[in-house]
């Protein structure tokens, strides 16, 4: 298997070759196009002030193989052709001392020989660099009556100077650390890549405590950010799950044997008095099952710190008055009054989470009042918090029953006659505990209950 590091790299390197490829390239055509042309230009120059200084020396013969060697030792290479093709090189010798038919013009036709610019057999950029005569600038000059060729070219080791040397080892310096910086760089950003396909496989083995230590600011880390999200989420879906069956073990065996049991005596004979009885029994405790199951979910979905809020500006007062008129058909059927000061207030909180509360208070209020019983809620701010009062003039409770209403499960005696699961206010509790709220109780047994919430502005 190829692995992304593998890849990483040889896609670098790659891409390096291709650049090295493509800047040869590119500069062999600006070498070709324009500069052999300029160096050409600027030897031809360098070589006529040669041959004019040796065309000056009237009567000194004897001094021009001097001036010429010490030319080579300023850093040229010189070949002089006389009239009978006698060679005589100064400074560094050529390697390659054949000369061409349009570089033999320049002694027999006085002509101008551009070999550095015009020679076809260079095409490329490191030609430059040939020790070869060819690859000269060739002038005529005249001294003493005789004709004579002067080709010449700069030194190779004149254009690798000191400096030269320098930039070159700079360049292969740099081309090095690259490298070992690329592969360092490849190892550094694999590295959290394979420590999340671990804690993928940690997360298949239901391990959902695998710590990821990754601290990164890029895309990397967001991709880490995001995998301890989903871990924590899949923690928490599990948990939950594992929660909803050991409270639905807890508290549905009663009504399923009782379903069960009333099933059975059906099946016998029996008067049509007590089949009715029977058959409200198994009605009643099979809506028992159904409410218990829907508030199961919602709690076990709460039970974990890592619930996923969801905040947004919630209208308070509409919420609240939605959830009147969805049971407004129980108010009347009950006879119980409700009324309410609500006035505008816009607000942040988990608007899914907040109509459970404003449900189970609401439901709360109108189980335990009794026909001609009244129910007020109430909305006001203080300072920048939001406080909530459901007040009802039903059965009340007493101060041992206040100090349990909110556990899981419990249910007071008024409670379990009207067929109550134990789970709505331990509901609201959580929800409120997750805003990071408060929700406080009074109550007097026989003249009503005040709830009171108070909402924290985010």
């Amino acid at each position: 298997m190829r692995t992304l590091y593998r890849k990483f790299v040889v896609a670098t390197l790659s891409i390096l070759t291709i650049s090295v490829i493509t800047g040869f390239i590119l500069a062999n055509w600006v070498y070709m196009t324009t500069t052999k042309e300029k160096i050409d230009r600027q030897n031809v120059e360098v070589a006529e002030e040669i041959v004019s200084s040796l065309e000056g020396m009237h009567g000194h013969q004897s001094a021009l193989s001097p001036y010429l060697e010490s030319v080579g030792k300023l850093g040229y290479q010189v070949l002089v052709i006389d009239e009978k093709g006698r060679k005589t090189f100064f400074g560094e010798p050529f390697s390659k001392t054949d000369l061409s038919g349009e570089a033999r013009k320049v002694l027999e036709d006085q002509e101008i020989y551009h070999g550095m610019s015009e020679d076809s057999s260079r095409s490329f950029v490191m030609e430059h660099f040939s020790n070869d005569v060819r690859n000269t600038v060739g002038v005529p000059f005249t001294s003493n009556g005789q004709q004579y060729a002067l080709f010449m070219r700069p030194n190779n080791k004149l254009l690798f100077s000191d400096i030269h040397m320098i930039l070159a080892w700079f360049v292969l310096a740099v081309s090095v650390v690259s490298i070992i910086g690329m592969i360092w760089f490849a190892k550094h950003l694999i590295q959290p890549i394979t420590q999340l396909t671990e804690a993928t496989k940690e997360l298949t083995r239901e391990n959902f405590h695998y710590d990821l230590t990754i601290k990164r600011r890029d895309e990397i880390g967001q991709l880490a950010q995001s995998f301890t999200t989903m871990q924590r989420q899949l923690k928490h879906n599990n948990e939950a799950r594992k929660s909803f069956i050991n409270n639905v073990s807890h508290d549905f065996q009663s009504p399923l044997m009782n379903i069960q049991g009333y099933a059975d005596l059906l099946k016998s004979d029996v008067a049509e008095e007590e089949r009715n009885e029977y058959l409200e029994i198994i009605d009643h405790e099979s809506k028992r099952l159904s409410h218990l199951t829907k508030q199961l979910l919602i709690l076990t979905s709460l039970d974990q710190k890592a619930y996923p809020m969801n905040y947004s500006e919630v209208q308070v007062e509409e919420q609240i008055k939605q959830a009147i008129r969805r049971y407004q058909w129980l108010i009347e059927e009950k006879g119980i009054e409700v009324s309410y000061k609500l006035p505008s207030r816009r607000f942040k909180y988990d608007a899914e989470l907040m109509t459970n509360v404003w449900d189970n208070l609401m439901t709360n209020a109108i189980k335990y009042s009794g026909r001609g019983d009244s129910i007020w809620i109430g909305l006001n701010d203080r300072g920048s918090d939001l406080v909530i009062t459901f007040k009802d003039s039903g059965i009340g409770m007493s101060e041992e029953e206040m100090g349990q209403i909110f556990d899981r499960f419990y249910r007071v005696d008024a409670a379990r006659k009207k067929g109550g699961t134990g789970l709505g206010l331990s509901i609201v509790k959580q929800i409120i505990d997750l805003h990071k709220g408060n929700i406080t109780v009074q109550s007097t047994v026989g003249e009503g209950t005040i709830f009171t919430i108070t909402l924290p502005s985010k």
